[in-house]
């Protein structure tokens, strides 16, 4: 039997990442430090930042590779 596998993510860090690609989407989201940089247009981009976001704010989401 396959082990029950744990949540790597917390829940509201996928709630994160979701309003993140909302803001994408609308082109509100924005990068660099204090949203001064331009405006975020790739996917990966929007997701990078909701999870950094969410570490900052101590939910669970694993370290940064590499």
């Amino acid at each position: 039997a396959r082990k029950s596998r744990r949540r790597r993510y917390s829940l509201s860090a996928s709630k994160d990442v979701a309003s993140a690609m909302r803001r994408k989407k609308r082109g509100t989201l924005r990068s660099g430090k204090g949203g001064k940089g331009g405006k975020v247009t790739s996917r990966k981009q929007a997701i990078a930042i909701a999870l950094s976001e969410a570490r900052k704010k101590g939910k669970k989401v694993p370290r940064k590779r590499g």
